[in-house]
């Protein structure tokens, strides 16, 4: 008897020990960490970096060695004294006097005319293009070249400048911010890889004076060690992400990039890491201040993967979408391990009986969200996870702090909300099971998306009531859309492909499979002021089944202005067709499709239509830029770069088609053309 009074006191004491040394280990307030060594860093590459769970577990259930060696560990990790080498990044905390917008921040020359700008998501966070202008220039990518066209005159248009690509870069987008024009380039690692060019690149930056646009003046660059993801620019911060795989040079990981030609580290204590996330990736986040451009840029690394990003004015949504199943090693809920049955069944534990309620087999996308309404810095906030996938930046919107998310799986699509801590707080019901989702979109309390199989169904989601989404109504029609764009508050713009049904049978008759044959390009017009009952106003179909366009994978591609009754997109016509089966296709593999499509192009043009709520869709006409040799064989590379005509803007009541080999001034209200220049 006395030795089992023992065994229970010495149980309860280890109980004791195990909880409280959990506690010290779990930090409730956040689970990022900072990385304390280069060898810590190596060793969360090799993935010896142990999910917090897992450490609970081998806690509690491992012999006392293990607990002593693990001790021993953690205070190893603590006492650790970084490298006392100094840091070169800085935070600038001034107040920077006024809030004006990107648009109110341009030349006092050009405030009185009306002209387009890039097509952003999300009102005063300016996104970069391959296309700026600041309604006097038009500032544009001529293969491996920055363009600055002087437009000042639409009767007489001239190149003021040519910036030449250095140090083996490709200009990849352009960012304006007042008299700054800022080059986001690819640029080669000098690294022999199998990993394309593309993908084992670093991030070029170059910040160009152009106060006199006939001499622009470098005073700013930077390079990090990581392939080009996204960027934004938000009233005078400049955010450049980059991501990638961790890289070892000499077999050390590898903290470098360079400022103004100086090789830097980014400081250990820039180094975050989620102790639940195992990555061998990185994900970079580099801050410059454009009202001092001469200061030195602030960069943060965590190590997280990403697959799609949204900003809004306050913060950075960072989304890491994989395919999971639910595995042996899960860990029951805490309240089954210290309920009075789990104290006394510890050890009879058998991890088949519980599962993740989060995670089911299939795609689940985690969150990551950062904070940046402190002017100049980048602030990790906290994650969540959620079964299903987004699209692009386009499923995800924020409104009061709140974010709501478009996602589907196999199950259907659905909408959810979150709060500012990312607590979910609402759920719509699945619609749509066994389709994909195509495109969505969230205009104030509502969101729309669009799923595909055979047919286009568009649905609307009321999200006024955040804690129940509810399904409104939908609209089933043939094709689907691939981006969604608003004509107003009770009207929906929806640019894809127009397809017809194949339904195939046997020989008895009966339907064996259906599938769907891609029959053009499709534009439509949808009137959602009775939310219940939505409805086609209008459409209009491009071309055939060789037809495609850069809109359909960059909403940046796109000209509208319901002022103007305007709206434009570049469209190409390819030899060969588009195919889908819809018995096994989805959304990924479809725009795969036309991304990867390297087939040579036989015509181009910029399609410009009126657009108005009476009349619809009306071609106004068709502007190209192609040379007499109609047949010419281009490469893929062009239509890698969204094809040769790059974009279209309006200035005043003149339309300027931009290509890598030409810019054209074309009259708004009759197409006919003013002026054209040669580029090369």
């Amino acid at each position: 008897m006395a030795n089992k009074i023992k065994f229970v006191i010495i149980f309860l004491l280890i109980m004791i020990v195990c909880i409280i040394s959990f506690l010290l280990f779990y930090d409730k307030k956040s689970d990022l960490k900072t990385i304390k060594s280069d060898v810590q860093l190596s060793k969360i590459y090799e993935g010896n970096n142990s999910d917090v769970k897992d450490l609970f577990i081998r806690t509690v259930t491992m012999p006392f060695v293990f607990w002593a060696e693990l001790l021993s560990d953690f205070d190893m990790d603590i006492d650790y004294n970084r490298s006392s080498s100094p840091s070169m990044n800085m935070t600038f905390d001034q107040d920077v006097a006024g809030s004006s917008s990107f648009l109110d921040s341009l030349s006092e020359s050009s405030s009185s005319k009306d002209y387009s700008t890039t097509n952003i998501q999300v009102e005063n966070v300016d996104e970069a293009d391959i296309t700026k202008t600041d309604g006097d220039y038009i500032y544009s990518i001529s293969d491996n070249n920055v363009i600055i066209t002087n437009v000042v005159n639409p009767q007489d248009i001239k190149i003021e400048a040519k910036i030449n690509s250095i140090e083996n870069s490709i200009p990849e987008e352009l960012m304006l911010y007042k008299n700054e024009l800022i080059v986001i380039s690819i640029k080669s690692n000098n690294q022999s890889s199998s990993y394309s060019y593309k993908y084992n690149s670093n991030t070029f930056v170059q910040i160009y004076n152009i106060e006199d646009k006939s001499k622009p003046t470098l005073v700013k660059s930077f390079e990090l060690h990581q392939p080009y993801y996204t960027s934004r620019c938000i009233n005078n911060q400049l955010y450049i992400i980059s991501s990638g795989n961790i890289r070892k040079t000499d077999n050390k990981i590898d903290r470098n990039y360079k400022e103004d030609n100086y090789v830097q580290d980014i400081a250990l204590d820039d180094i975050k890491y989620l102790k639940d996330v195992k990555t061998k990736k990185q994900t970079i986040i580099a801050m410059l201040d454009l009202d001092n451009v001469k200061s030195n840029i602030t960069v943060t690394s965590y190590l997280i993967d990403i697959s799609n990003a949204y900003v809004s004015e306050n913060s950075i949504y960072l989304l890491d979408q994989e395919y999971e199943h639910n595995s042996n090693d899960d860990i029951p809920p805490f309240k089954e391990m210290f309920g009075l049955k789990g104290i006394f069944g510890l050890f009879d534990y058998d991890p088949d009986d519980y599962d993740d309620d989060n995670i089911t087999t299939g795609y689940a996308t985690k969150i990551y969200k950062f904070d940046i309404s402190k002017n100049g810095t980048v602030s990790y906030n906290t994650k969540t996870k959620i079964q299903g996938q987004t699209i692009n930046q386009y499923s995800l919107d924020e409104q009061n702090g709140h974010l709501r998310v478009a996602l589907y799986d196999t199950n259907g699509s659905r909408v959810a909300i979150f709060d500012e801590n990312l607590k979910q707080i609402g759920l719509s019901n699945y619609v749509a099971k066994g389709e994909s989702m195509y495109s969505s979109r969230f205009m104030g309390n509502k969101a729309y998306f669009v799923t595909y199989r055979t047919m286009d169904p568009l649905f609307v989601i009321d999200l006024s009531n955040e804690s129940k989404p509810q399904v409104l109504g939908e609209l089933h029609i043939p094709g689907y859309s691939t981006y969604l764009h608003p004509y107003d508050e009770n009207h929906l713009i929806g640019i894809g492909m127009e397809t017809e049904e194949i339904v195939n049978k046997n020989s008895s008759g009966k339907v064996t499979s259906t599938s769907s044959r891609i029959i053009g390009m499709k534009m439509a017009l949808f009137d959602v002021t009775d939310v219940n009952h939505p409805i086609q106003l209008s459409q209009t179909v491009i071309g055939d089944r060789q037809t495609t366009s850069a809109i359909l994978t960059n909403p940046k591609a796109l000209l509208f202005s319901k002022e103007k009754q305007l709206i434009a997109i570049p469209v190409n016509n390819y030899s060969e067709n588009f195919e889908v089966n819809s018995s096994d296709d989805t959304y990924s593999s479809i725009i795969n499709a036309y991304t990867g499509f390297d087939k040579s192009y036989i015509a181009e043009g910029y399609f410009v239509y009126n657009l108005n709520l009476q009349d619809g869709f009306k071609l106004k006409g068709v502007i190209t830029h192609e040379s007499s040799q109609k047949n010419k064989k281009y490469s893929s590379y062009y239509y890698y770069n969204n094809s040769k005509l790059l974009r279209g803007l309006y200035i005043n009541n003149n339309l300027y088609t931009v290509s890598e080999t030409a810019v054209k001034v074309n009259n708004l209200d009759n197409l006919e053309l003013v002026d054209e220049i040669k580029i090369k």
